[in-house]
């Protein structure tokens, strides 16, 4: 079996005297489209926000290609190749299109710029008529796939991507979709995923975990769990397709 390139022992991650995550094993593989789902509150955002360095994990281990990352601030664990697109997106409003995907780049071989750029305009047209234009004006979903090119740029190897499709249009969501899994497919990208949307979601993964109140309750393959009658009353019964 090939080696883990993110494993997770025993976290456990503390909001005050609040345990948000209580002794999580998770691990993602090289190339692997893992996804996380649960409820609002199960600690799916904790978990990616964990990984990343903000907040620490009170215990439990967590390496990143072998080497133990726990102690590591945010920006070390950007250098190591690993890019997060935070929930909201977070992009920076008052800059254009084409000064936040310059941001993302700051960690990379300025060699690579133009052609990363150009891979971004590609996988998101819309952002190349909009490369001048303020952030901040764009639609919900055209910030969305900024927030994406942005971490891009950085040419991750891991990539965590947190609740992309909220808030979004059908149309867009099934883009944003069908982009992650072509990053997947074509770049050989591993990704990390929390979703809400559960069907999107587990049609697209490899692996999936389920969270339920800061605990993995159920894990499988991604098709597998979206067949399980428990996750499909928990969390499809009146969902989107």
């Amino acid at each position: 079996m090939t080696a883990p390139m993110l494993e997770l022992k025993g976290v456990r991650t503390n909001y005050g005297p609040i345990e948000a995550l209580r002794g999580v094993d998770v691990t993602v593989a090289p190339g692997e489209i893992v996804t996380l789902i649960g409820a609002n509150g199960a600690g799916k955002s904790t978990l990616l926000m964990t990984i990343c360095g903000n907040p620490r994990p009170a215990s439990g281990s967590i390496t990143f290609e072998g080497r133990d990352i726990v102690s590591l601030p945010p920006h070390e664990t950007a250098k190591l190749g690993i890019a997060q697109v935070p929930e909201g997106r977070r992009i920076f409003p008052r800059m254009t299109v084409f000064e936040n995907l310059q941001l993302g780049a700051t960690l990379s071989d300025p060699a690579h710029f133009e052609t990363d750029v150009a891979y971004c305009f590609d996988l998101f047209p819309i952002l190349k008529q909009r490369r001048d234009q303020r952030a901040g004006t764009l639609s919900g979903g055209e910030q969305q796939m900024l927030a994406i090119s942005r971490a891009l740029m950085s040419r991750p190897r891991l990539l965590l991507l947190d609740e992309p499709s909220l808030g979004l249009a059908p149309l867009i969501i099934r883009r944003i979709f069908d982009v992650i899994a072509e990053l997947n497919r074509s770049r050989g990208m591993t990704i990390l995923l929390v979703e809400q949307n559960a069907y999107h979601a587990l049609k697209l993964a490899h692996r999936a975990y389920v969270l339920a109140q800061g605990q993995v309750v159920m894990q499988g393959g991604g098709r597998e769990l979206l067949a399980n009658p428990e996750v499909r009353a928990a969390y499809l019964e009146g969902g989107s397709h």
